[in-house]
């Protein structure tokens, strides 16, 4: 028995040895993509990250006849890493789940059914709750996810968390407004046109076709005029039935790389607040509190 005592020792000493050694190695050169950590590196690195972790969340959807199906998630991972590389916190690998059901007749997209879209999230966030992260940003790279981001926020008040949800919400800035409408060349850009073109331009040329962007028309068809002070979900088919809003032919590099600075300076800027934040948990806490007993004096 002595024996085995002294072989545990023996052994969680050299443990703690390799652990003090992977984290002297890796203290400034930790991967900041979640899957690219190993199992020991991680809770070095859940430490170095404030216990932040960034959700960047994209989609499978056509965009335009000349942008690669993953066009949302492929630019707001790149948001995602540039910032991570000034300000250290981990990345959550690919995230592609979302509303999208407007690009159902377009080959190529993956609209998963409602349930199955919000419990993967939900189910992300509590995973990453379970592996010690207290605070989860949802980082959106998706227009039609902009509804279901929000409610899917407020929503967690509803159960009683160990973490906290963040979405990044910019707000205008007047100076970046100038100086991007002086660049702009189009009137109508709303998916795949002269500013999700310019984008891809500065982060996957390889990736963009813009020579056929004109085989498909990015024009407003407009087919509800006639239903004023109306929402239906048939709105943005009704449209922009080629899924395709804009003139992609437009774009270019330089625009990409002023949106994409102005991008991780803003996102860059959300982060560091969120990692020191300490009243979101404190609050949502004694919310929950509150919340279990009603009646009792505040």
């Amino acid at each position: 028995m002595k024996r085995l005592y002294i072989k545990l020792f023996i052994f969680s000493f050299s443990l703690c040895i390799f652990a003090e050694s992977v984290q002297a190695q890796h203290d400034q050169s930790l991967p900041f993509q979640y899957e690219e950590l190993t199992s020991l590196q991680f809770p070095i690195a859940l430490q170095q990250a404030a216990y932040t972790c960034v959700i960047p969340l994209g989609i499978i959807e056509k965009h335009g006849p000349h942008l690669p199906l993953g066009t949302d998630l492929l630019s707001i991972r790149e948001v995602a890493k540039a910032t991570a590389k000034s300000e250290y916190v981990l990345i959550f690998p690919a995230y592609f789940a979302g509303q999208i059901y407007e690009a159902k007749p377009q080959p190529g997209t993956i609209a998963y059914s409602p349930d199955l879209v919000w419990n993967f999230l939900q189910g992300t966030c509590d995973e990453l709750g379970r592996n010690g992260i207290k605070k989860i940003i949802l980082l959106n790279g998706h227009g039609g996810n902009n509804n279901f981001l929000q409610y899917f926020c407020q929503v967690q008040l509803a159960a009683r968390k160990s973490y906290a949800v963040y979405l990044f919400n910019p707000g205008d800035d007047p100076e970046f407004s100038k100086k991007l409408n002086s660049m702009h060349k189009t009137a109508v850009d709303g998916h795949a046109g002269e500013m999700e073109t310019s984008s891809m331009l500065l982060t996957h040329p390889q990736l963009v076709h813009q020579e056929v962007a004109d085989v498909q028309s990015g024009t407003d068809q407009n087919r509800l005029a006639t239903l004023p002070d109306t929402y239906t979900g048939i709105w943005w088919y009704a449209r922009f039935p080629n899924h395709y809003a804009g003139d992609g032919r437009a774009g270019n590099e330089e625009l990409g790389q002023l949106m994409f600075d102005h991008d991780v300076k803003q996102f860059t800027a959300m982060l560091r607040a969120v990692k020191q934040d300490t009243m979101v948990l404190k609050l949502q806490e004694q919310f929950f509190r509150e919340s279990e007993n009603p009646l009792q004096p505040k």
